[in-house]
């Protein structure tokens, strides 16, 4: 049963379902394995950008490349997701959930975009990114590597958050139903987080887009 607390006693610290909510008893190593092994397994995310007079805007991605905590995206310089970036390059995030283990990631950080010169453009390229981009028969809009309209989009994580399931579908439900009769709360996985100096650490030992 839970704690029995008076009304004037419920607060963002007490409250269980709120207090308790974070796992904090686990390795940083452990936290950026577990957050990896779901993004890897994601390959398309929700690119957010702010756009001014209108809010948050997103729209789905395939990741090129994840590198450390950060993300890489190849995207066509002409769409508005660059104007938002250019304009507010500090408030972009990116969201991943696997549908089937209801896993989640929210990712919050910085854009740098870069030039078609990028040599990791040629990198990350493939046959298919030209379905994407088509070859407009003017020679130089080709959907290849060198066409103008290709650009990067690097998030260099700031803040991240995740939760990962850890029972099936059969303990999913007895934690609920459990829940509902005894006034517990239910606890089918862990939800976890890390800050700026966890992610500089990963970023130093796991590795980093940029140079």
């Amino acid at each position: 049963m839970p704690e029995q607390l008076k009304h004037s006693e419920i607060n963002s610290q007490t409250d269980p379902s709120v207090a308790k909510q974070w796992d904090n008893d686990v390795s940083p190593e452990k936290k950026f394995e577990d957050f990896y092994g779901i993004v890897d397994k994601l390959k398309i995310g929700l690119l957010g950008t702010l756009r001014d007079g209108t809010g948050p805007v997103h729209r789905s991605m395939a990741v090129a490349k994840r590198s450390g905590p950060d993300f890489l995206f190849l995207a066509n310089a002409h769409s508005a997701k660059f104007d938002d970036i250019e304009k507010n390059p500090g408030a972009v995030t990116v969201t991943f959930q696997n549908s089937s283990t209801q896993d989640w990631v929210s990712v919050t950080g910085k854009a740098v975009t870069s030039s078609n010169e990028d040599p990791r453009i040629k990198e990350i390229w493939t046959k298919g990114t030209s379905a994407w981009f088509g070859d407009l028969g003017d020679g130089v809009h080709t959907g290849k590597p060198e066409d103008p309209r290709m650009k990067l989009i690097e998030i260099q994580s700031k803040y991240i958050s995740y939760w990962k399931a850890e029972v099936g579908a059969l303990g999913f439900g007895k934690e609920v139903i459990g829940a509902v009769i005894t006034g517990g709360v239910a606890n089918t996985g862990v939800l976890r987080q890390m800050k700026e100096d966890e992610i500089e650490q990963a970023r130093k030992k796991d590795g980093a887009l940029s140079s």
